[in-house]
Order: C-alpha cells, then sequence, then structure tokens
C-alpha cells in the first residue's frame, strides 16, 4: 500500500511539473509565467517531496523531506512576488490583453513621470499621498479643491 500511495503522489508531483514547465514555455507573458512556474511548480515540487517522506523508513529523511516542503511553501509565494514586482518595475512589457494595472503607481518611475501610459494612476498617487498637494513647476504647492 506505501508503494501505491509514493507512486501516486511522484505521478501527480510530475504531472504538476509537467504543466509548470507547459505554462513557462506557452503563456503569453512574464508575469503569467511565473505565476505558473510558482504554483504548479511549487505543489509538484511538493508532492514528490511527500512520497520521499511516505516512502522513506528513515525519520530523518521523513523529516527532511517535510521541512523542504514546508520551506518551499513558505518561499515559492514570496519569491513569486518579488520577481514579479522587478519585472514589471523594470517595465517588462504587460500581455496586450491584460487591461487591469494594479501596480502603477508603485514603481520609481511613477515619481519621475516616464511611463506616460500611466500617467492617470500616476496622479492618483500623488492626490493620495500629498492629500490633494500637487507641486508645480515653480516649486509651490498648492491645495486642489
Amino acid at each position: 500500500m506505501t508503494d501505491i500511495i509514493t507512486a501516486l503522489l511522484l505521478i501527480i508531483g510530475g504531472i504538476f511539473g509537467f504543466v509548470a514547465s507547459v505554462g513557462i514555455i506557452r503563456l503569453p507573458d512574464t508575469l503569467i509565467r511565473m505565476h505558473a512556474a510558482t504554483k504548479a511548480g511549487a505543489l509538484g515540487s511538493g508532492l514528490i517531496f511527500l512520497g520521499l517522506a511516505f516512502f522513506s523508513k528513515a525519520p530523518g529523511t521523513t523529516l527532511r523531506a517535510l521541512a523542504a516542503v514546508f520551506f518551499l511553501l513558505l518561499t515559492a509565494p514570496v519569491a513569486a512576488h518579488l520577481i514579479g514586482r522587478a519585472a514589471y518595475c523594470s517595465r517588462v512589457n504587460l500581455w496586450h490583453k491584460t487591461w487591469i494595472d494594479e501596480f502603477a503607481n508603485v514603481c520609481d518611475w511613477c515619481q519621475t513621470g516616464q511611463r506616460t501610459d500611466h500617467a492617470d494612476e500616476c496622479r492618483l498617487k500623488e492626490t493620495l499621498v500629498d492629500g490633494g498637494k500637487r507641486e508645480h513647476k515653480n516649486g509651490k504647492a498648492e491645495k486642489e479643491n
């Protein structure tokens, strides 16, 4: 029975790993590819480690495999978020069908005004941060009504 459960965990983990690799190849932009790699890749690797933990008779190997699953599930979402944010802030082009841009006001280029296609979101951030104050070319801040 142990062999059957181990085989199922390894096969399902391998399928999720395969789905992650297909997602990396087939999906259109960096952020969507990263999502596929993180979610399916972490689940596939976690299932393979669980298969190892279930199969192993030694408690040390089982504990190491369970610790690997724990740290994988702990670090994969954080790493994916940071990689995605770095890719976005370095101006990697989004897919042409992406129409919601919730990250437009968090990068440094928003303050410098370098990205003109998100000028409205940058103005919105100015309004929210300054409480309605905008600095004009002469350097004076005026309160907007």
